[in-house]
């Protein structure tokens, strides 16, 4: 698990796991996990490698600002 480097003393930011695929995927795939630190038992994001970089690419350019 990763945190966000931006992510601020108060536990805003997001945190990012990689996982293998085991059911409705690839077995294996490499899957991007994220979450909000503040609610580990909440729902988290799960995004394969092509939507990863995608999304990625989108923060990169300021898609989501």
């Amino acid at each position: 698990m990763r945190k966000s480097t931006r992510s601020g003393a108060n536990g805003d930011g997001v945190e990012v796991a990689v996982i293998s695929a085991t059911d409705g995927h690839k077995t294996g795939e490499r899957l991007y996990a994220v979450r909000d630190p503040k609610d580990p038992d909440g729902p988290a994001l799960i995004f394969t490698p092509s939507e990863w970089e995608a999304f990625i690419a989108g923060v990169k350019s300021g898609e989501f600002d």
